[in-house]
């Protein structure tokens, strides 16, 4: 069995965060909207955790604290809306606060707690409310304040239960990260197993238990999720296990013959390759709505996979590389949709196969450590994410020929400079967005009405915040220079400077 906390997630920005930061110090940690919370199975749950949200626990139809988890006995942890809701629940009293707290405060820890045990008694947090605890429920003492708030930290004296009005999940937090640890250490006494090698060695139980004498298809693109799903299940299914790679005509310059050489020939994997262009391209021909391009991609792929998959004896499986962001992204009950990934939201409801995840767990960061574990070597695992829709998605409107040929052919420009000036290493993900829009422009002495490109680059750790990558000027000035003067269709280069949030990484 492994340890694991769990994050009832009320809501905030920052749920994800909690989960990272718990994972990130060996536990597992994964996110359950509060309806869902499994009362009967809690043998492995050593914590809970109560994230912050946007609301206040005394309007009308707020997110409710289940008293029943109280009684568990098992720690908890409320932070921001997560402490007040604890209070709220237990008799204690939230109010409104005309002084308001966003950004770094400093509070001053004024009783000893194995929260803060060995820090400094005074200290920096980063503070988002605008309701405080005003009086504390009873069985509870306050441990810490802030000038305008005199519960930021509270316990209760006989059970595990604590409460701090400050986000210890965010970096910006001092000690916030020590805060997190002695919980899950000192409090919930959960042991530090949550390691790749532990994670390959429970996912191949599960998943010959699940298939047993039958056959794994993959969908394999090249890009790192699909790698990495290949290389686990050829290390755990060998012969049982074959992976299929569609060219849909949507990927990356000279991307299909790079696939095809490292997977068969490197690898010795029996890799089946399918040339599908024309049936992708003249689906989408005419269509300029994202979700439908992504919906259309996706049960195509599927599509596809069920023709191959009777040339296969008790081929019942499909393998994706789904990662724990596309599930959020795709929409949860904590989380509205943001985009349908097509391995999510794109898959159509009569599906044959039965689809097999086995990252849908993991954070992209985890899938690279995983990749590297499992001997695939780093240019493909550090390898810039790629969207299983491919271009489609990074041209805006319809999708054509000639449009694939521009963004194809600029990206590669990119691609070419950021490495030539040594800036692969700091930028995450990195690649060029056609539009629809057109300008006018002037080449020789001629008038040209072209397309305008898009260069998007940003720096992130796992896609689920990101920001704009500090090109130096000059740089930008060559890359736009080569692809006006090399890529025939385009006379316009803009730089994108939008972080997530509250833009996306891709633009649809």
């Amino acid at each position: 069995m492994t340890d694991k906390i769990v994050v009832l997630d009320y809501g905030s920005q920052y749920n994800q965060l909690i989960v990272r930061r718990i994972r990130d110090l060996g536990v597992y940690a994964e996110l359950v909207h509060p309806t869902e919370f499994d009362y009967k199975d809690i043998k492995e749950i050593k914590g809970i955790v109560l994230s912050g949200g946007p609301n206040s626990v005394y309007d009308d139809g707020a997110p409710t604290l289940d008293q029943r988890l109280l009684e568990l006995k098992i720690p908890i942890l409320g932070i921001c809306y997560g402490m007040q809701l604890i209070a709220h629940t237990l008799g204690g009293k939230v109010v409104g606060h005309q002084k308001k707290e966003y950004g770094l405060t400093h509070i001053r820890v004024n009783h000893d707690n194995h929260l803060t045990d060995g820090l400094d008694q005074a200290f920096d947090v980063w503070m988002s409310h605008g309701d405080l605890v005003h009086t504390l429920p009873k069985g509870f003492i306050s441990l810490a304040s802030s000038q305008t708030t005199p519960n930021a930290m509270m316990m209760h004296v006989s059970l595990p239960i604590y409460g701090i009005q400050f986000h210890a999940e965010v970096r910006n937090t001092v000690n916030g990260t020590e805060i997190l640890d002695h919980f899950i250490t000192k409090v919930c006494k959960a042991d530090k197993t949550w390691t790749m090698p532990h994670f390959i060695e429970q996912k191949t139980k599960e998943i010959k238990d699940l298939v047993k004498d039958g056959h794994v298809i993959c969908a394999l693109s090249g890009g790192v999720d699909s790698s990495v799903v290949a290389a686990l299940l050829n290390h755990i299914l060998k012969d049982q296990f074959t992976p299929i790679f569609v060219d849909h005509g949507l990927l990356r310059k000279d991307e299909a013959e790079e696939v095809d050489q490292t997977f068969r020939n490197e690898f010795k994997m029996n890799l089946i390759t399918v040339n599908a262009k024309k049936r992708f391209l003249d689906l989408l021909k005419g269509v300029s709505d994202p979700e439908t391009k992504r919906k259309i991609i996706g049960t195509e792929f599927i599509r596809v996979f069920e023709e191959e998959v009777k040339n296969f004896k008790d081929a019942k499986y499909l393998a994706q590389g789904t990662l724990y962001t596309d599930v959020i992204e795709s929409g949860t009950k904590t989380a509205k949709t943001i985009k349908s990934h097509h391995n999510v939201g794109g898959l159509p409801k009569d599906m044959k196969l039965i689809l097999i995840e086995p990252l849908n767990t993991l954070f992209k960061d985890e899938v690279r450590a995983l990749g590297l574990l499992l001997g695939l070597p780093n240019a493909i695992v550090s390898r810039q994410p790629f969207p299983g829709p491919g271009l489609a998605i990074r041209i805006l409107g319809d999708v054509t020929e000639d449009k694939i040929r521009m963004v194809q052919d600029s990206d590669q420009i990119l691609r070419e400079e950021i490495k030539s000036h040594g800036l692969d290493k700091s930028i995450w993900q990195y690649f060029t967005v056609l539009t629809p829009l057109k300008t006018v422009g002037v080449m020789g002495d001629n008038r040209t009405y072209d397309h305008v490109l898009v260069l998007r680059a940003v720096t992130s750790i796992d896609g689920m915040t990101a920001d704009f990558a500090k090109i130096p000027y000059e740089v930008l000035q060559k890359i736009s220079n080569r692809i006006t003067n090399e890529v025939r269709g385009i006379n316009r280069v803009v730089y994108d400077i939008t972080s997530k949030p509250p833009g996306t990484i891709e633009w649809e």
